[in-house]
């Protein structure tokens, strides 16, 4: 299925976790990706290992808090490959912990990453996009739909995120550009066990109604859905893709 041929898509936080899964699913559908990330051995290696079997990746190297890096990755992404398609906005910093708790250097850097990052990787794909029509995916969460304890920082992020999506359907849709967003449910990716032991999994996936966690393919094929000719009339959509956790703690 090359579903996603002629598309150009710069993938933040695509060294591992959804974000490299992502990448290998759009590349392996004939989309050319850049493969971004702050960490230089997780983005060539996850760039490395689409090009193995014959997709088009390139490594790109930046923080995803720094416009001009952003910036600067969309280009050269775009000389490699052509205009850009598409962003997936999936790079992210977190701490949890209780409100009083967060620091100014943990709030600080956590909105650098979860909210400037999306809005410089729009910039970055009006900057360095073609006629064709083009796609934003954001990453949310349920916590920006349901309260959950320690997670103050986080929430108000996704929160921001999930508005910054319906907001950007209605600005973007007139230059044909659609603006979606994807609530994972709990994935245990290499990032997120760093902060959600096993107790904690074992929690979410007794809170989950289809009663198992999800992987990080499901989520990239719901990305890649929304990425798609599939969804050329969907936009400023929440797309739950959380295995029923969201509407179980509504």
């Amino acid at each position: 299925m090359r579903s996603h041929e002629g598309q150009v898509v710069l993938v933040t936080g695509a060294g591992r976790g959804i974000g490299a899964a992502t990448a290998a699913l759009l590349a392996g559908r004939g989309a050319a990706v850049g493969v971004l990330d702050i960490d230089q051995g997780l983005a060539e290696a996850t760039a490395a290992s689409i090009v193995a079997v014959g997709g088009k990746a390139l490594a790109l190297i930046a923080d995803t808090s720094d416009r001009g890096s952003v910036f600067s990755a969309a280009k050269h992404l775009s000389d490699a490959f052509g205009p850009l398609t598409g962003i997936v906005n999936d790079a992210i910093w977190i701490r949890y912990g209780p409100v009083e708790g967060v620091t100014d250097e943990i709030l600080g850097r956590m909105l650098d990453v979860g909210v400037k990052g999306p809005f410089w990787g729009v910039q970055a794909l009006l900057a360095h996009r073609g006629d064709a029509p083009a796609a934003v995916v954001n990453i949310t969460s349920p916590v920006a739909e349901v309260g959950s304890a320690g997670t103050s920082s986080y929430t108000a992020i996704k929160g921001a995120i999930a508005a910054l999506t319906r907001q950007l359907a209605v600005e973007l849709g007139p230059q044909g550009i659609r603006v979606n967003a994807v609530t994972p449910g709990a994935v245990p990716t290499p990032g997120a066990r760093a902060i959600v032991d096993e107790e904690g999994y074992k929690k979410r996936k007794a809170q989950t109604p289809l009663g198992r966690l999800g992987t990080e393919v499901e989520i990239a094929a719901a990305i890649a859905f929304l990425l798609s000719d599939d969804a050329s009339f969907v936009t400023g959509t929440i797309l739950r893709a959380d295995g029923g956790i969201t509407v179980k703690s509504v």
